[in-house]
């Protein structure tokens, strides 16, 4: 399918997210704790069940890589989710926290 969705980003002391506002109030996130000055860690992603198979927490966590790797962040991956798109695309590698 091809909608446009928008992810949007709201960061906090500490934690953050990003989204995508679904029809019916609903939203598939990706959310994230700061670990420190310079590592989050990515600890939950979420799609709507009549949502899934639109790419939308790709969408979520490829964004979320874009602004780590501009902020010079590193990214500690913990939910599931996550650990699969890091052995996915190798080119993450560089901002794996140690």
């Amino acid at each position: 399918m091809s909608e446009d969705y928008t992810v949007e980003h709201e960061d906090a002391p500490g934690y953050g997210r990003y989204f995508i506002a679904l029809p019916g109030g609903l939203e598939a996130e990706m959310t994230y704790r700061k670990i420190g000055a310079d590592i989050i860690a990515i600890d939950h992603t979420y799609t709507p069940p009549e949502f899934r198979g639109r790419d939308l927490a790709l969408r979520l966590i490829t964004r979320g890589i874009a602004d780590a790797r501009d902020k010079g962040l590193k990214v500690q991956p913990v939910c599931s989710y996550a650990v699969v798109q890091f052995r996915r695309h190798p080119d993450w590698a560089d901002l794996l926290a140690p």
